[in-house]
């Protein structure tokens, strides 16, 4: 059972959890017609009136962008406002996941986007490890990634992760963790919902922004990291059969964080991961505000003070 933050943002303030409600005729439960976004808080383990957020910015950025794709506005600054008014009525004492959510509103029939009423909620579910830290197999899904000429993949459009989910489930469902999707070119694209990563004699390989993937952020900031340690990473397609050579595979994401990939169907991986680890390492500690190089990744948010 997820352990909901007992408060969500909605209506434009803060109220109870169990009160953020909406009505079963809401236009984007029927049409999938929602954007959103995630991100985790993490209690300052040295200051417990403060919570870390990684990469702030760019999480707000993309779902203020996502909004434009449905073809409504939705600014950076009132984004951002709301999730600190959240955090601040909400307090989380352990890690947290927060789902900052864009939906159309309006009540009724009718698939659209002109005419129509939006709103924006946020709630928050308390969040340690979204996938084993020790590692996931995966099998290469029959569902293929859709096409950025068919959805709009630059965004989180809700009404997108029904192949996400069909794919998950089918893994899942036939004994694995978690599924890999080829693009519609036959290439790799993705998991269910992280990015893919792979190792090939110390080259460190992901598909492209031109493979119909999401971009991540853990997965740009991954490879800017990659790049200040002297890595050399490529981005281009990726053939499946990689996968069952490559000397390192793992993916990324904001709630898996950075995970190895144990097997592939039933090819068992090397456990060695020395560029994954190092990787792992670092943006653990800058999550954690433990890099100083790296604070203009980490936005801080001071709490009041309990009386």
């Amino acid at each position: 059972m997820h352990q909901f933050l007992p408060y969500a943002w909605f209506g434009g303030c803060c109220v109870p959890f169990h009160e953020s409600t909406i009505s079963v005729a809401t236009h984007a439960l029927h049409y999938g017609t929602g954007a959103f976004g995630g991100m985790r808080a993490l209690p300052n383990p040295t200051d417990p009136n403060e919570i870390l957020l990684f990469r702030a910015d760019r999480h707000v950025r993309r779902l203020s962008q996502s909004a434009r794709l449905l073809l409504t506005d939705l600014s950076e600054i009132t984004i951002f406002n709301a999730i600190v008014a959240f955090l601040k009525a909400n307090r989380p004492s352990s890690p947290a996941y927060l789902r900052p959510f864009l939906y159309t509103s309006d009540l009724g029939i009718a698939p659209r986007l002109h005419d129509i009423e939006t709103d924006f909620l946020i709630y928050g579910v308390e969040l340690g490890d979204y996938l084993s830290p020790d590692g996931v197999n995966c099998r290469i899904s029959s569902w293929t990634r859709q096409e950025d000429r068919s959805l709009p993949l630059r965004g989180k459009i809700s009404g997108a992760y029904i192949t996400s989910s069909l794919a998950k489930t089918e893994a899942v469902k036939s004994g694995f963790d978690e599924a890999l999707l080829m693009n519609s070119r036959g290439k790799l694209s993705e998991a269910s919902g992280m990015n893919l990563f792979l190792v090939r004699d110390n080259v460190l390989i992901t598909p492209g922004v031109d493979q119909d993937i999401l971009e991540g952020i853990t997965r740009s900031s991954v490879i800017e990291l990659a790049k200040s340690m002297g890595l050399t990473i490529v981005e281009r397609p990726i053939d499946k059969t990689e996968l069952f050579i490559a000397d390192e595979v793992f993916l990324t994401g904001t709630a898996a964080k950075i995970t190895p990939v144990r097997r592939v169907e039933s090819t068992t991986l090397r456990t060695e991961r020395p560029i994954m680890s190092q990787l792992k390492e670092r943006l653990t500690a800058i999550t954690e505000g433990r890099d100083p190089s790296y604070e203009h990744w980490v936005t801080r948010i001071r709490l009041d003070p309990l009386d």
